[in-house]
């Protein structure tokens, strides 16, 4: 995975992170349904690092865990110095990043929540490096505009 990084000095890299709630979307369809209480929605509040080399979310098991994420199946990720590892795949989580928000299933390793590319294009928000921040399309300013064609 290639992080989105500034080069400031010679030694000196920084890294771009956004806030990003995180929600059980199983939780959520329960409440919808009258099943559970909305109090009972599991969520997660996540500093999470922007990686345009990474395509999926990552979570750590300890977020899986306290969202009540269930694993459905496996996928291989490869990471930047080419090794591969079967990781798991969590049920569908809603991820909401400046009240943009998505549905998806997250791949499960690591140590701190990733944000890649799925989550990037489906919200139509950009990166912008020299300001370590997100930002929404130009294009788009009050609503993400998803790509058909």
């Amino acid at each position: 995975m290639l992080v989105v990084k500034k080069k400031e000095k010679a030694d000196t890299v920084e890294e771009v992170r956004t806030k990003a709630k995180l929600t059980n979307a199983i939780d959520e369809a329960l409440v919808r349904r009258g099943q559970i209480r909305p109090e009972q929605v599991r969520t997660y509040q996540a500093d999470a690092l922007v990686d345009t080399g990474a395509v999926r979310t990552v979570l750590p098991v300890h977020v899986v865990q306290q969202l009540g994420l269930a694993i459905t199946g496996e996928r291989i990720a490869e990471y930047a110095d080419g090794r591969k590892d079967a990781v798991g795949v969590t049920e569908p989580l809603k991820i909401d990043i400046d009240g943009r928000t998505t549905v998806e299933e997250a791949l499960v390793l690591g140590d701190e929540v990733i944000i890649g590319q799925t989550v990037l294009e489906t919200l139509d928000l950009h990166v912008d490096c020299a300001n370590k921040r997100l930002f929404p399309n130009p294009a788009h300013p009050d609503q993400p505009v998803v790509k058909i064609k």
